[in-house]
């Protein structure tokens, strides 16, 4: 079937492990039953079919076969916070002002994935995304005269479309998992933070669709069967390209940028409850390194300037069905679990399979 076993960032999604890694190894058990007496069975060399969680990296798509999956993706992250700034002289008596911060963030992708299996072990991906983006931010600030802002934004294009390579290392005999290795590269297609809109005072207008820089994410899967289950795991380390902006932000002329680079981690286990369906539990971590920024002010003084690093952990829940041999509905819930992570992910994908050569 297809590949693919669980990542993004992005943004970063997830669907489900194939419930069909069961049916495989019945087939193969009756198969070595049925030999002549007498006659040492064959050693099945055949792979169990196991469905993917996008991004990652599965057990592949068979050579000659093509893989459309339609995907839609909702995001919602919000924070709210409340900031005191002053002196506390009792945990009931404050001398200052508080800031409080409440915004919103929305994010719709509808994307259009395919995956090619060039041979048994080699398969070749591009995915095509388009972004719709919704914040609302609202902020007080308390000074001598008062301050408070309410503002929207949106933002609606192309994202940053995506290519990616995975090869399977070994057929996971003796006892051995597979081993998958995945490179993947994103474009800078999208619409980035430093070529949207802005007013005189260098304040955004509407939203990215994009990062705005290149990527290059290497990484290793590791798929283990053991009926009824397939236990999985993914080390990745994304790497973003640093670039000279040299544009002007409001008062400030940007140099250099360089995006911090990640370290990912996701591990878990799909369950296959009957041959149709099946569902997933598992965990993902990106330990994201401060971006690092080069601007002149009016005065013409060079400055650098580095950003938080930021830990994005966040519980994966799955579910797949089966409707026929050429085509499944998946439904993959990332819920986030650390300060940095966006609080809900509800992504659904319909893969269809066809042969092409």
């Amino acid at each position: 079937m297809n590949s693919k076993i669980l990542t993004s960032m992005t943004g970063l999604s997830l669907l489900l492990l194939a419930s069909q890694v069961l049916a495989q190894d019945a087939n193969n058990r009756n198969s070595a039953e049925q030999q002549p007496v007498g006659q040492a069975p064959e050693i099945q060399q055949e792979q169990p079919e196991i469905q993917a969680i996008p991004d990652i990296g599965g057990v592949l798509t068979p050579k000659g076969r093509l893989v459309i999956e339609p995907e839609i993706q909702y995001s919602h992250a919000s924070v709210n916070r409340l900031t005191f700034r002053g002196i506390e002289i009792l945990s009931t008596f404050l001398i200052g002002v508080f800031e409080a911060e409440d915004a919103d963030r929305d994010t719709m992708t509808a994307s259009v994935t395919g995956r090619l299996g060039v041979t048994d072990r080699l398969e070749l991906e591009l995915k095509v995304p388009y972004v719709y983006r919704d914040d609302t931010l609202y902020a007080t600030v308390p000074d001598a005269q008062g301050f408070s802002t309410d503002r929207s934004l949106t933002g609606n294009g192309l994202g940053d479309i995506e290519i990616a390579a995975h090869y399977q290392m070994n057929r996971g005999q003796d006892g051995w998992p597979y081993f998958i290795g995945n490179l993947r590269y994103k474009s800078t297609t999208g619409e980035g933070p430093f070529d949207i809109r802005r007013d005189a005072d260098g304040i955004e207008r509407e939203l990215a669709t994009g990062s705005g820089f290149h990527s290059i994410e290497p990484s290793l899967t590791l798929l283990f069967p053991s009926d009824p289950a397939v236990y999985f795991a993914n080390f990745g380390y994304l790497y973003n390209m640093k670039d000279d902006i040299d544009e002007p932000v409001g008062d400030l002329f940007v140099g250099e940028v360089d995006p911090g680079d990640a370290v990912r981690v996701s591990f878990g286990m799909a369950y296959s409850i009957n041959e149709r369906s099946s569902f997933t539990l598992g965990y993902k971590n990106d330990f994201i390194n401060k971006t690092k920024t080069r601007f002149t002010d009016d005065d013409g003084n060079s400055v650098s300037t580095q950003s938080s690093t930021l830990n994005v952990g966040s519980l994966l829940l799955g579910w797949s069905y089966q409707l026929s041999q050429d085509t499944s509905v998946n439904l993959g819930l990332e819920l986030g679990v650390t300060d940095d992570a966006p609080d809900t992910m509800l992504t659904l994908r319909i893969p269809f399979g066809m042969n092409v050569f």
